[in-house]
């Protein structure tokens, strides 16, 4: 389910409403989402997520028409069924990574995540923005503004126009002015 939601950017919507029919396992992989407005889009999938999908696909015997991740009763899960089991996983990576502790992680901060990182690695923002269904690039542009990071090695990139730093000396007149009052 993470790696999922971490590979594709999936909304919460989205990600409960992956049929097995929706994944492509070919030479390509990929999944196709339905998102707001009944949109869909096609994310291509990291060979290592394949790898995984195939393993549960094996694993949890799901047919076609079934969701990729069910809950119990093989029914789509609910948007509290993902946060409780990103919930428990970061409960449990809390042991190895303190640093988690008291931070508030939502299947949306994962999303964001995606977004960040594509965005890092230097991913055209129109890409990120169809990547995750963004109706437009200025939705996407939030997250330009947020990396600070990007902002230092961008200001690092480029060197400051050629000037002579001059010392500002003031005249006589001006001194005997200030001391006056």
């Amino acid at each position: 389910m993470l790696t999922v939601l971490y590979n594709t950017g999936a909304r919460v919507s989205e990600l409960i409403g992956i049929r097995v029919a929706d994944i492509t396992l070919a030479a390509t992989a990929s999944v196709r989402l339905h998102g707001k407005g009944r949109k869909q889009r096609t994310v291509p999938l990291w060979k290592e997520t394949a790898k995984e999908i195939r393993q549960w696909l094996k694993y949890a015997d799901l047919h076609v028409e079934q969701p990729l991740i069910p809950n119990r009763s093989g029914l789509p899960m609910t948007r509290t069924n993902v946060a409780e089991r990103l919930n428990l996983a970061v409960s449990t990576a809390t042991k190895m990574c303190p640093q988690l502790a008291g931070r508030r992680i939502s299947p949306h901060t994962w999303r964001h995540t995606t977004a960040m990182h594509l965005l890092q690695a230097g991913v055209d923002l129109t890409v990120i923005a169809l990547w995750l269904g963004h109706e437009s690039p200025v939705t996407t542009h939030g997250y330009v503004e947020a990396d600070m990071g990007m902002k230092e090695r961008a200001l690092a990139a480029i060197t400051p126009p050629a000037t002579q730093h001059k010392r500002y000396r003031p005249t006589d007149a001006l001194l005997q002015f200030l001391e006056s009052l």
